[in-house]
């Protein structure tokens, strides 16, 4: 079968990292960052009405990412269990992330905001990815880490959630508990979701992190550091600045769900 060049599943140029396109990219996805940031007050003073829709709306664009994937591997004729399903962290962040916004859960929050940031962030920086810009599968991949990212982001400075250390230790009871899910199919399908049974085959931190199985024991150390300084950096430390000025942000309008 014949595929156009930007939907072909075995296009031949492959992903370089940092690459023009590659830095490019993650600049983009820095000024969306930036400007939620520099806009979150105009975004939190809108009507409830138009404030439930755009949270609609992100959701709606999250679980995209994932439907439009799933029609590409079965277009592509590559769809396989092995392989295909969406049981990737990022691939849970992204379906949870959307959901988060529709509940506004606040344990959904903390499961999910160093989770998932911190998962998002690094497969932006270190991609597993096959496919160079402009094929539709590294468009698709760079949007739906951005989103998982801009929607926790969204629920923190819009929604004015807070995370604290229990949100530490919720993002690390979530990120376990889904590798015990994980693991326990990637043994029935004999596939390799999270890399629980082997490094992936393009370069990542995990090969910083030693053999199978201690690079695992190493995420888990990774995972709480990374936790532990996006929430020190990010939140206790402005909280604490912020308090030491005598600024305080305006009370949350909203109170979410357990």
């Amino acid at each position: 079968m014949d595929y156009p060049p930007w939907l072909d599943p075995y296009d031949a140029e492959p992903f370089v990292a940092f690459s023009t396109s590659h830095i490019v990219t993650i600049i983009i996805i820095a000024a969306l960052l930036i400007l939620l940031f520099l806009f979150r007050h105009q975004l939190r003073s809108l009507p409830e009405r138009s404030s439930r829709l755009m949270r609609i709306g992100l959701a709606g664009l999250m679980v995209s990412c994932e439907i439009v994937l799933q029609c590409w591997y079965v277009y592509g004729e590559i769809w396989s269990l092995q392989t295909s399903l969406p049981l990737e962290l990022c691939s849970l962040s992204l379906l949870l992330s959307a959901l988060l916004l529709l509940t506004r859960s606040r344990w959904l929050y903390s499961a999910l905001i160093f989770s998932g940031i911190a998962g998002a962030l690094m497969a932006i920086v270190t991609p597993n990815l096959g496919y160079a810009f402009a094929h539709f599968r590294f468009i698709q991949f760079f949007v739906a880490h951005a989103m998982i990212i801009l929607a926790l982001l969204y629920m923190t400075w819009v929604e004015q959630l807070r995370p604290g250390w229990r949100s530490v230790a919720g993002s690390m009871i979530f990120v376990n508990i889904a590798a015990l899910f994980v693991y326990i199919v990637d043994v029935a399908l004999g596939a390799n979701y999270m890399f629980l049974r082997h490094k992936p085959s393009t370069p990542s931190v995990i090969d910083m992190l030693g053999p199978y199985p201690i690079y695992i024991l190493g995420e888990e150390v990774l995972a709480l550091v990374l936790f532990s300084l996006l929430y020190v950096l990010f939140f206790a430390i402005p909280e604490r600045l912020r308090r030491i000025s005598g600024k305080q942000e305006e009370q949350p309008r909203i109170h979410s769900k357990s």
